[in-house]
């Protein structure tokens, strides 16, 4: 087990300070993540009180975990989950829709594709706020920090809606310009996409249904770029969405309202590494690597740990070196929940 261990743990108030650099390095489009210590101290605390309430149904908790370097603490990605957006705030999208003129007299049949604001993944949970900072982009990480939220999904079910989507960061510069924005947006906001973009990860959103306009938006009158960009992903977030289509997410016609960022959905239970995760039984003692990456997590709510081992289970059991037990917080005969990192090639190849 010579390769790097990184451990997945519920954020706490000590991180403050560390997830307010993430913010900072995240750059403009990272909504869920505003470059602002008082917001992201509340979103520390929403954790802190989620994990602290017994809770049967979900009602618009917030979860928020971050990734640390097993061998020294140090914190180098963050990731979340919305128990259930739209309850406490409006959560908008533009729907792709279609619509038909035509004329038999004059023999014209257009067929037109819109946008149309809309509310309906009002009450879905959400996988969010996923970031890892640029030199930890190897190794598996990625996937070992956003399948993490998978396995907790798995464990407390109860906590989370049956319809899960995930927000795809839309295309936008270096300079922080979207697009789409500009060629729609910003006509009706007069403000700049980052602007708008902040206000938004603040919580105020009032001014969206205040602003937006309230009828469908014919797409072909647009500016070409902004026709370009809709449905289309930020280079950076491309290995993020082909990771949870591998998973069971898919592309339902729902995009952001201010980069036109894809929204992708799937059932919870439908979900691969949910659905394909099971209990096992903790053996302490030299184990022998395998080929095969595994993601691994006790069955603790506020002291929940997920990691990465190449090493499977094997008979009911799955043996851990003492150090990854350590880390997973669990001892001899504890149960853990085990999962391939990856769904096995004859899945993944058919979907």
């Amino acid at each position: 087990m010579e390769q790097q261990i990184n451990v997945i743990r519920p954020i706490a108030s000590a991180d403050l300070e560390l997830l307010y650099q993430i913010a900072q390095a995240s750059g403009p489009g990272f909504t869920s993540l505003p470059t602002n210590r008082e917001l992201l101290a509340k979103k520390i605390a929403a954790t802190e009180q989620a994990l602290s309430q017994d809770i049967t149904s979900p009602a618009g908790e917030s979860y928020l975990f971050v990734m640390e370097q097993g061998h020294d603490g140090k914190v180098i990605g963050v990731c979340g989950i919305e128990a259930a957006v739209g309850l406490m705030e409006p959560f908008y999208h533009y729907r792709i829709g279609t619509v038909v003129h035509a004329s038999r007299e004059l023999g014209v049949h257009n067929t037109f594709q819109t946008l149309y604001l809309c509310n309906d993944y009002t009450g879905s949970s959400e996988v969010c706020t996923l970031f890892l900072e640029p030199d930890s982009r190897h190794s598996k990480n990625g996937s070992l920090l956003s399948k993490s939220r998978f396995l907790f999904m798995a464990q407390f079910p109860h906590r989370f809606t049956n319809k899960v989507i995930a927000e795809m960061r839309g295309v936008s510069n270096g300079a922080g310009r979207s697009p789409f924005w500009d060629g729609l947006g910003k006509h009706f906001f007069s403000m700049e996409f980052s602007e708008a973009d902040y206000l938004t990860g603040i919580g105020n959103k009032v001014f969206i249904a205040e602003l937006m306009p309230k009828h469908s938006i014919y797409m072909h009158l647009l500016p070409e770029p902004a026709q370009q960009v809709i449905g289309q992903v930020h280079q950076n977030t491309i290995p993020a969405r082909r990771m949870l289509e591998n998973e069971g997410f898919r592309y339902e016609g729902y995009v952001d309202i201010f980069d036109a960022g894809p929204t992708l959905a799937c059932d919870l239970n439908d979900i691969r590494a949910v659905r394909d995760s099971d209990y096992t039984l903790v053996h302490i003692g030299p184990a022998q690597a395998h080929s095969v990456s595994y993601l691994i997590s006790n069955t603790s709510l506020t002291e929940f740990r997920c990691t990465m081992v190449n090493i499977g289970p094997s008979e009911g059991q799955i043996t851990l070196p003492a150090e990854i037990a350590h880390l997973l917080k669990v001892k001899q005969g504890d149960r853990v929940r085990v999962v391939e990192l990856k769904a096995p090639v004859s899945e993944s190849s058919a979907n």
